[in-house]
């Protein structure tokens, strides 16, 4: 560090943390200032592709910090490493804004501030003649641009409900990121019509509680294969979003199961097993609707963000795996047949949007609830561990006729909305044996009584079962629902809740034929 006070430097520090876009700021901040003796104010703090980076400004403040270099451990207990290094003075710093520009700034943004409306509109700001005839360059993809429109807004706007931002060529969103403080009520939020590439720029704003977005327009949305895994993927970073480009987008299909009654045994309140029984049963036979006849996108509210999940493959003694199980295979993180541990770590899904999107390329399936065996493992106040073993089979392709048993052991918490949230996910899978199969669906699943009804497959019979679990509407309303949405079990859901939301669903429906 001697050469650290060079005058040319300005005694100016590039603070670098590898691998730093996985944490939140603000823990990242308060974790590095616990562990640095001198108090700091970081400037210009942002993401470069898979790092964080901020500056700060004198020497004793750069040693500190290099004294908390892997001091501090994330929540995997993993050492945070900060670098220091000299720098020049950040571009944020060099091109701040003099007094006068920022008058300027403030009353040009006041003009396009409806109060009314609590609505600000700043589409094509670079472009406004009077930014333009003070010779005020306001590029929103520069950080000292965006920081003095926040800073403006967070001063005489704290009461923000909708921001235009379209028509502004912006390609990253890191400056953007502090309008979670800023404007904490944003509800509504235009980024159409820009340079946007990818769904990934929004987790940089993921705290705020946005119900409208429209991002038509930017390269990103031609990335996505149909219109449910893009709204899906917008849905990962802001889940209480109604509208999109313009369009209602129904609640997604959740699992909402109460967990109040979670207690440990010993506890006075504890309302016994058969009440623990129910709710793990309640909440695998809504899973397993959404897993076999919905849209297994909708599962990610089920899962923590942090949530794991492996597969594994069961082969045969003489160690192939056989060629039904071909699908499931690729994903398989069996020890005894893969040897290469940086091949394995990568088939160990971890966050939420991994899991999710592993179980949305495994073969479509229809599970026998009948056959399930469900054992609680563990239970304290705060958790439980439960294994589900069972029989089930594939719903397309040509081995539709094929028997196949699975185990599966869920670690589950209560969630914050009063239901419960995966931490762990272990499925394992193998060929059934031939009194497994013998007996697989054998339980006949019961259908509307009706004369005039149609025959139905044995898969829309299982359909109709599982939406009138889901929904608890009884089995004539439920066939009723996925007939008029031509058997499409996702679309049946999102309208039967958006019907249930307005109030246009009779009591009748709900009713249980004796």
């Amino acid at each position: 560090m001697e050469n650290w006070k060079d005058e040319d430097s300005r005694n100016w520090f590039k603070i670098t943390v590898p691998y730093g876009r996985k944490y939140d700021k603000t823990w990242l901040l308060n974790s590095i200032r616990s562990h640095c003796n001198v108090s700091f104010t970081p400037v210009d703090f942002h993401y470069v592709r898979k790092h964080a980076q901020f500056f700060v400004k004198d020497f004793s403040t750069a040693s500190a910090l290099k004294a908390a270099n892997y001091q501090i451990r994330d929540e995997d207990n993993q050492k945070i490493s900060i670098l220091v290094n000299p720098s020049f003075v950040s571009h944020s710093v060099l091109n701040e804004f003099k007094s006068e520009q920022m008058e300027q700034l403030k009353i040009t943004i006041k003009k396009r501030y409806d109060v009314s409306q609590k609505s600000l509109n700043l589409q094509n700001f670079h472009l406004d003649p009077d930014l333009v005839g003070h010779d005020i360059d306001m590029i929103l993809n520069r950080k000292n641009c965006m920081a003095a429109t926040l800073k403006i807004i967070e001063e005489n706007f704290p009461e923000l409900l909708s921001l235009n931002l379209c028509n502004n060529k912006l390609y990253q969103l890191d400056g953007l990121s502090d309008i979670i403080q800023k404007a904490p009520k944003l509800k509504i939020l235009n980024l159409s019509n820009n340079e946007l590439k990818s769904a990934s720029e929004l987790e940089k704003m993921k705290g705020l509680k946005l119900e409208e977005l429209w991002l038509e327009g930017n390269p990103m949305c031609d990335t996505f294969s149909d219109q449910a895994t893009y709204i899906s993927a917008i849905r990962d970073s802001f889940p209480k979003l109604l509208c999109l480009d313009g369009q209602d987008i129904s609640p997604p299909i959740t699992l909402q199961i109460e967990v109040s009654e979670i207690m440990k045994p010993c506890k006075e309140s504890y309302k016994g097993p058969d009440t623990l029984k129910n709710l793990i049963l309640q909440f695998l036979q809504e899973y397993y609707c959404i897993f076999d006849y919905g849209d297994r996108q909708g599962l990610i509210t089920a899962y923590h963000d942090d949530a794991c999940f492996s597969l594994t493959v069961s082969f045969k003694p003489e160690g192939q795996v056989p060629s039904s199980l071909g699908k499931y295979s690729k994903s398989s993180r069996n020890l005894k047949k893969r040897k290469d541990p940086v091949y394995l770590l990568k088939l160990l899904n971890h966050t939420k949007r991994d899991v999710i999107d592993s179980l949305s390329v495994l073969p479509k399936t229809q599970h026998d609830f009948s056959s399930f065996v469900v054992d609680l493992c563990v239970q304290t106040e705060k958790m439980l561990c439960f294994s589900v073993n069972g029989l089930f089979k594939q719903a397309e392709g040509m081995s539709q006729a094929q028997v196949y048993a699975f185990t599966r052991i869920f670690i589950v918490i209560p969630a914050n909305n009063s239901s419960l949230c995966i931490v762990n996910d272990q499925l394992s899978v193998r060929e059934a044996s031939p009194a497994e199969t013998q007996r697989a669906f054998s339980t006949p699943v019961y259908t509307p009584s009706s004369s005039s009804m149609p025959t139905l497959s044995q898969e829309q019979q299982g359909m109709v079962q599982a939406f009138s679990v889901q929904s608890k509407m009884n089995l004539q309303w439920s066939l009723k629902c996925l007939e008029d949405n031509e058997w499409n079990y996702t679309i049946a859901a999102q309208v039967f809740t958006m019907f249930k939301a307005e109030g246009k669903i009779p009591e009748e429906a709900f009713k249980q034929s004796s």
